[in-house]
């Protein structure tokens, strides 16, 4: 297989960036995406050419690595799988493909296809941690957890931060990945005494780090490669919500008990 491919070029997080146009010539239609340009890379550096920068690690789709805008869509045009797990037997034979990194103001470009993520990780840690004591590992069933609670969490816990959800969105929304870390925590029990506190932070180191607001149109679902659902958002709503609610019915420090009289 033969195919075109334009691919966004920038040296630099301060320097102007541009597609530039490569050929890649017998593809081999089982390769991955990486694979693929892998093969480009390695016919560069043989050319005495600098190699195309773009991120990867675990090509299992676990570790969201591989952040490619691939024809307009983050991970490509396959549903539930990300970049690495796209297999060049998806594109026809002679296709044009166009190749760019995330594009958002929260995730600035470090080099070609690689962007800097760490907003992503400032978020997690304004409250996506749970507190706990120190000793021996508590046993396994000590917490009793009901099926319909665990697996609601373990499909909010499946989120891996790619960023797709914000790449997809056109107003850069990360919602739906803050949504995920705060359900998958506020559904289980370990998560409870950081409960009410922890959606507000999460939220305000959403909007300092520059993320947009969600347009509810749905596009982070539909790029999300673990199938995140929409319906988490509306669980960080009602958590939101909740969080004001119980923290409006708290003394305020002059109500107190504990509060030193004047």
């Amino acid at each position: 297989m033969n195919f075109t491919l334009r691919i966004w070029r920038q040296k630099g997080a301060n320097e102007g960036g541009r597609f530039v146009t490569y050929e890649a010539h017998d593809v081999n239609p089982g390769m991955s995406f990486l694979e693929m340009l892998d093969g480009v890379n390695q016919k560069l550096l043989v050319n005495g050419e600098e190699p195309v920068a773009f991120e990867h690690d675990c090509r299992e789709g676990i570790c969201g690595s591989c952040s490619l805008v691939i024809d307009g869509i983050p991970h490509g045009p396959d549903h539930g799988i990300t970049t690495c797990q796209l297999y060049m037997r998806r594109f026809p034979d002679g296709a044009t493909i166009t190749i760019e990194p995330w594009r958002a103001k929260a995730f600035p470009i470090i080099k070609d296809l690689v962007v800097d993520r760490s907003a992503l990780d400032r978020v997690m840690r304004a409250g996506g941690y749970i507190s706990v004591n120190t000793g021996g590992a508590v046993d396994g069933n000590a917490l009793l957890i009901g099926k319909d609670q665990a697996e609601t969490a373990m499909d909010a816990a499946s989120c891996i931060g790619c960023g797709a959800c914000v790449a997809a969105c056109k107003n850069a929304s990360a919602m739906l990945f803050v949504a995920a870390k705060v359900s998958h925590l506020a559904l289980l029990p370990q998560g409870k005494p950081e409960r009410t506190g922890r959606v507000g932070a999460m939220i305000e180191a959403m909007d300092r780090e520059g993320f947009g607001s969600c347009g509810n149109q749905y596009e982070c679902e539909a790029v999300c490669p673990k199938r995140i659902s929409v319906r988490f958002i509306a669980t960080l709503n009602r958590e939101y919500l909740r969080a004001g609610i119980v923290e409006s019915a708290l003394p305020s420090d002059s109500e107190s008990p504990h509060a030193e009289s004047v």
